[in-house]
């Protein structure tokens, strides 16, 4: 099937953001007297939207669970410090805007689908220059479900008019590649992201958006 739209993870995708999130998850820490973590560290705790950020951050663990008290309080916390450090240090990854621009001329829509709340991805897409680009923003809580749910998906191809086949996702993360696989979409995943993602099977790993494009032009031409 021809591909006619791409829907693109933000966080380790579009946007190198762990900079700035990891300022704010060690300014959420410090409001509770706890040591700051290595950003690298932080990183490792991206993926399954901001809930979850905040749990593995306050824990110091990836299955790590905070009291639920310590969580909403560190939920307000954590919005607090990331609405003034949301686009300090973070830029599109290199080839994002040339591949985006490509995309254009070849007649694609294009979406983002987040786990990041709606809140910060607006605008974060709008304070780097990208917003324009897309024709739907789909944040982690902009639907009852979030990836690796195919209801994100599924809601873009609904929008657009097209079928699963005809939509390709781009990630960086096991959630992409799981929220194309529940819904019947093709995945690319991205080798520069926040999670090592050479064991997952999809449809080809590539080093940046502009590697897509032959991927775009030779599907549905056999």
């Amino acid at each position: 099937m021809p591909i006619k739209a791409i829907a693109l993870d933000l966080d380790g995708t579009l946007l190198d953001t762990i900079a700035d999130l990891a300022a704010a998850a060690n300014a959420m820490r410090s409001d509770f007297d706890l040591p700051a973590l290595e950003q690298d560290r932080l990183a490792s705790f991206v993926g399954g939207g901001m809930a979850q950020l905040v749990h593995r951050s306050l824990t110091d663990a990836r299955e790590g669970q905070a009291e639920p008290e310590q969580h909403a309080a560190g939920i307000t916390a954590f919005c607090r410090h990331y609405d003034r450090l949301l686009a300090v240090k973070t830029r599109p990854y290199p080839g994002v805007v040339t591949g985006l621009e490509a995309f254009r001329s070849m007649g694609l829509r294009l979406a983002v689908v987040t786990n990041k709340p709606l809140r910060f991805t607006e605008p974060v897409l709008a304070q780097t220059g990208l917003l324009p680009y897309f024709d739907i923003v789909l944040g982690g809580d902009s639907l009852p479900e979030k990836k690796p749910h195919p209801l994100p998906l599924q809601t873009v191809c609904q929008q657009f008019g097209i079928t699963a086949a005809e939509l390709l996702m781009l990630g960086d993360s096991h959630f992409d590649r799981d929220a194309a696989r529940n819904a019947g979409a093709p995945c690319l995943l991205l080798d520069y992201g926040y999670e090592d993602v050479r064991g997952l099977q999809c449809a080809g790993i590539i080093s940046s958006l502009v590697e897509a494009v032959d991927f775009v032009k030779n599907a549905g031409s056999d």
